[in-house]
């Protein structure tokens, strides 16, 4: 029924003209106001929805308390997805592995898809295969900017390339560019590393997550003056030049459903019978088709990509093999592998030497959850191991730093009450400056060096992007210091644990959950309370050896001593000598009686490089000699370094002309364990209904007053004053256009009851 009969059907009741003429009025000017305003409305786009949330993520490199960064059309709302499959053989004394990334678009543009994942630091990544359809694409190694400007043509023409790039040793970045609407594109990498050993157990780590890293900010310039500058030097303004690589959007998991799903497959063949064979982390499943192999699945099926996946093993027999010895020919060289483990010695002619251990635990935010948790623990349980003859001291830090005792104190029970209570009231928040923590740590004010061994205890996840700092202050102020690195949480950073315990002559343990603390602390204090195999030297005969470390380190109860050389030919044997005390000692391998071995050629390489980095570090090279053997090596071994990269490209363009290409960086889960408020500063309060907007002239910006009712998805924001984009947005646009509907709306009425009165 129209207006204007309601108005008749009005005549017909017997209302007045003057109420039948205010009631048209009325019910018309509602009507206008309402097509005006439903305009209004209408250009609005629908922002925030109960029923699909919009997802939380966030760049650890842009963090700020209290923010979150939302998905936008230009970022993570249509995200490329991603499987992963991880396949693992381990032969006697190396693992080969495989990882296949699946890039599947389910979107109607064309992408570009940019993944940032662990690997383990060790790793000697030596291959790249794209998979397009029925095509196999095989990368090469190039020099890294070599490499960047192939894949960026490549992609500008529309074809299909992928692109591996190191960013730290156990941080890479794939880039596969041209991933068409609703294509599936395989990118697989294979790597090759050693097994570890400790003791009577063996084991494999596969990294699945990058914790994110804090970056400090570049705030002390330090300054690098050089032995023939004549007295000008060069300032270095930023710690991590490289934060943004670094640092991939992380997903809350209070809003989002874990991301990344990760199948694994470990082919065991350890080379002796095997006995227990254990998963920390994740529930599997075992077949054995011999007493020497076995093949280990996830019980479940794929898991989410947010724990690093530990794998154990042990000898059917008492004691593991003690020495072992593994040889593979490559070109014109043979490459020699070596595992010894010098024997235990109980140091019982003379009582040990007193120490003074310095406690370092990090409670900043990345430690918040369960790892905060397994860190305290594990320093109780130190505390509780101390000597009433040793002296200690502990600190914390985050952003900032406190020590217990102005000086390290004798390990009463008074002293020891006071630590406990100290550390279990720790609680973990704010930034990891782990720098100075460190060379709080290293300051040794005693001069009595000659009676006491000073121990460093750092306990930490290392989730910093600042590593080389850290590694040129251990250099610097180690003195007679040596510095054990104690790895917390479900993806601690590795690299800077073995790097950060190798440069302080220490050593490294993993703590993964609180069922590990007594067994891996106990452990760890066999190594500080007994003697290390110190002066460590090997001699070949027979042969010309190029071996690595360049430096062999002190050795610590249960650990192996793995050696990798280079040999003209395969004669002689090897003459290894150390002192494990007080006692000599000394084991001769000849080199007839080597195993085959595979993949020995690309470790031996992998080595020599990590040699010449720490060589760089300690500026027993210069950092231009350093890079042009690390160049060197990576080329003739086709290995990805921090200066070469694979890359592959499908020489048949597939993205049509005038077809835009949109980069999609992938999210990653936030690590196992991990409090993301901790990490990211506390989640801000729901967003509320805007009751009052006032413009302040001149600043652009709007000031918002706003009501109590929450909106239903948590969405950034850090205060109440929001910058207003500089150019109008299609929202805007809409809005411009339902307000000239509304005016419209109003002038039409007026001219109507204009009419009206005329007649």
């Amino acid at each position: 029924m129209t207006i204007c009969a309601e108005i008749q059907t009005g005549r017909r009741a017997g209302l007045s003209r003057k109420i039948r003429i205010l009631l048209f009025f009325v019910v018309e000017g509602v009507a206008a106001l309402a097509v005006g305003f439903a305009a209004l409305f209408l250009s609005f786009e629908p922002v925030w929805s109960g029923e699909n949330p919009q997802a939380a993520v966030l760049r650890p490199a842009e963090a700020r308390s209290g923010s979150l960064l939302m998905k936008t059309d230009d970022g993570y709302a249509d995200a490329t997805r991603l499987g992963i499959d991880v396949d693992l053989t381990v032969s006697g004394p190396t693992i080969r592995a495989r990882v296949t990334q699946i890039f599947r678009n389910p979107t109607q543009n064309w992408v570009e898809a940019i993944y940032v994942y662990p690997l383990p630091s060790g790793g000697a990544v030596d291959t790249l295969k794209m998979v397009v359809g029925d095509r196999v694409v095989v990368g090469d190694i190039k020099e890294r900017q070599q490499a960047r400007v192939i894949y960026e043509q490549a992609a500008r023409n529309g074809q299909k390339a992928a692109l591996t790039e190191q960013e730290r040793p156990n941080i890479f970045t794939n880039s596969v560019a041209n991933i068409g609407p609703g294509e599936t594109v395989l990118v697989q990498i294979e790597y090759q590393e050693p097994v570890q050993q400790s003791g009577n157990e063996f084991s494999l780590r596969v990294p699945m997550v990058v914790g994110p890293r804090y970056n400090p900010a570049p705030v002390v310039q330090s300054v690098d003056f050089r032995p023939d500058g004549g007295g000008w030097g060069a300032t270095k303004s930023d710690s991590v030049p490289d934060r943004d690589r670094i640092s991939p959007p992380v997903l809350d998991p209070a809003q989002n459903a874990p991301v990344n799903p990760t199948s694994i497959t470990v082919r065991l063949q350890a080379g002796f019978p095997l006995g227990e064979v254990k998963s920390h982390h994740h529930a599997i499943k075992t077949e054995s088709p011999d007493g020497n192999t076995r093949i280990i699945r996830l019980a479940e099926g794929p898991v989410p990509a947010d724990r690093d996946f530990e794998l154990t093993w042990k000898p059917a027999a008492e004691k593991a093999p003690s020495v072992g010895l593994f040889r593979e020919h490559v070109g014109n060289a043979d490459y020699l592998l070596a595992f010894v483990t010098p024997p235990s010695v109980e140091q019982t002619e003379k009582k040990p030497l007193p120490r003074e251990v310095i406690f370092v635990i990090d409670n900043s935010g990345s430690m918040g959850g369960t790892s905060i948790a397994q860190a305290k623990a594990s320093l109780i349980y130190a505390l509780g191991r101390l000597q009433p003859s040793d002296r200690f001291n502990v600190i914390r830090f985050d952003h900032t730093m406190d020590a217990l005792f102005s000086a390290s104190v004798p390990a009463d029970a008074g002293h020891l009450g006071r630590a406990t209570a100290f550390v279990s009231a720790l609680e973990a928040n704010g930034g990891t400056e782990m720098v100075p923590a460190m060379r709080a740590a290293l300051t040794d004010d005693s001069s009595d060096d000659a009676n006491n061994v000073r121990q460093v205890v750092f306990l930490t996840d290392g989730a910093i992007g600042n590593e080389q700092q850290l590694f040129e202050t251990i250099t610097a102020m180690r003195g007679r210091s040596r510095v054990f690195m104690v790895g917390i949480g479900s993806a601690p950073n590795t690299y800077l644990m073995t790097r950060a315990a190798e440069l302080g002559r220490g050593a490294f343990t993993h703590i993964g959950s609180v069922e590990q603390v007594e067994e891996r602390m106990r452990s760890l204090f066999a190594k500080l309370e007994n003697p290390a195999v110190t002066g460590l030297t090997a001699k070949f005969s027979g042969a010309s050896a190029d071996i690595t470390p360049a430096a062999i380190p002190d050795l610590y109860r249960d650990e192996p001593l793995v050696l990798a050389a280079k040999l003209d030919k395969l004669a002689g044997s090897v003459e290894i000598k150390g002192r494990i005390g007080d006692r000599p000692w000394v084991v001769t391998l000849p080199l007839a009686n080597a195993a085959e071995g595979k993949g020995l050629s690309k470790l031996w390489a992998r080595r020599k490089i990590s040699d010449a980095e720490v060589a760089r570090t300690t500026r027993q090279a210069a950092p231009e000699d350093a890079d042009k053997t690390i160049l060197a090596l990576a080329l003739e071994h086709q290995l990805v370094t921090r200066l070469t990269s694979l890359v592959a490209v499908d020489k048949t363009p597939s993205r049509p002309d005038g077809e835009p290409l949109k980069v999609s960086e992938l999210p990653i889960n936030l690590p196992a364990g991990w409090d993301f408020a901790k990490v990211f500063g506390e989640r801000p309060q729901l967003p509320v209904v805007p009751r009052e907007r006032r413009a302040d002239a001149g600043d652009g910006k709007v000031q918002v007053a706003a009501s109590k009712r929450p909106l239903p998805v948590a969405a950034p924001m850090p205060d109440t004053t929001i910058k207003l984009p500089k150019t109008a947005t299609d929202s805007e646009l809409r809005m411009i256009a339902g307000s000239i509907l509304l005016a419209l709306s109003l002038i039409l009425f007026v001219f109507n009851r204009r009419q009206m009165f005329v007649r």
